[in-house]
């Protein structure tokens, strides 16, 4: 079989073959030009299939890749296929990264029924990599019915993830700030679903965590996107597995309540223009990279002689 060929690489995709899977991920990813136009090619030739993008996010030692990992055994048991795309910090002076979240999750690794695939965010700002909706895409039509992106994991910023997902969870430990901490708009706005994780360590603190967000959450507007009930806070241990169940059960509540009243593709509609207006200034941005004129331009600038609006005008109007 020749996967070099987009058509061929696409049908074995849509038969579930999970090299091909991992293959056409790595090609969406490479960073060189010659490869964009087989890229395109391959993303064309796929079939549409709809799968539950689940976005997650957290600060850091919240315990965000063991309870990926508890939540897909527990789907898995169910009865899903479950992608995971998670998502590392890249280092900002040698540009690597250590991609270990496969590593922690060992047993879910070992199911035939999961795909795990962890990228480099590349620089990338919001906790995701700059093709991580090729790689969903490519994994919907690997017959993923669910597909995880697990963000980096930094903070108030990683709203991206939001913005390419049908339903974003956010994780927090217990001890994890104040109803003050909750109302700080940001990732909290974005969020549908709080998880305190880790709740069988200090259950009176996961108690005090669930009831601070709860009545923050309460000072936020509810958006039409929402049903009565949302945004929830809930309690769960990926130790454990309390409360995994019923995370489960809200979002997927969520995401057919979305689904049937037309939220859904309205939702799916709106990122796909935001992903062609970042992808249009990205690639205007590396075309102008390569423009000849902007060493000149960078020279004066350098020197003081040209100011970097001026230069950046001049770079645009040539």
């Amino acid at each position: 079989m020749d996967l070099t060929d987009p058509q061929t690489l696409a049908r074995a995709v849509a038969e579930g073959d999970r090299r091909a899977l991992a293959r056409a991920i790595t090609l969406v990813e490479s960073a060189r030009e010659d490869h964009r136009p087989r890229a395109e090619a391959l993303l064309t030739a796929l079939p549409r299939r709809e799968a539950l993008r689940l976005g997650l996010s957290g600060t850091p030692g919240a315990g965000k890749s063991t309870l990926i990992e508890a939540l897909g055994m527990h789907l898995i048991g169910q009865g899903h296929r479950v992608a995971v795309l998670a998502v590392d910090p890249s280092s900002q002076r040698s540009g690597g990264s250590i991609l270990g979240d496969k590593t922690r999750m060992e047993l879910l690794s070992r199911e035939d029924a999961a795909f795990i695939r962890p990228s480099p965010a590349g620089g990338q700002l919001g906790g995701v990599a700059r093709r991580t909706r090729e790689a969903m895409m490519l994994c919907e039509a690997a017959g993923y019915g669910v597909v995880i992106v697990e963000t980096v994991g930094v903070g108030q910023s990683e709203t991206t993830v939001a913005d390419m997902t049908d339903v974003f969870a956010l994780v927090l430990a217990p001890h994890g700030g104040d109803d003050l901490q909750g109302v700080k708009r940001g990732v909290m706005e974005a969020a549908d679903l709080i998880l305190v994780n880790k709740a069988d360590r200090d259950p009176t603190a996961a108690t005090h965590t669930q009831a601070d967000y709860a009545a923050a959450l309460r000072l936020m507007r509810r958006r039409a996107q929402d049903p009565e009930g949302f945004p929830q806070v809930l309690k769960v241990s990926a130790l454990t597995g309390e409360g995994l169940g019923e995370a489960w059960v809200a979002v997927e509540a969520l995401w057919r309540w979305r689904r049937e009243t037309g939220h859904l593709e309205r939702t799916r509609a709106a990122q796909r223009l935001r992903w062609f207006e970042e992808e249009f200034v990205a690639q205007a941005l590396a075309r102008l990279g390569h423009d000849p004129r902007r060493g000149a331009l960078r020279a004066e600038v350098e020197a003081g002689r040209l100011s970097p609006p001026e230069a950046a005008r001049r770079a645009l109007e040539a």
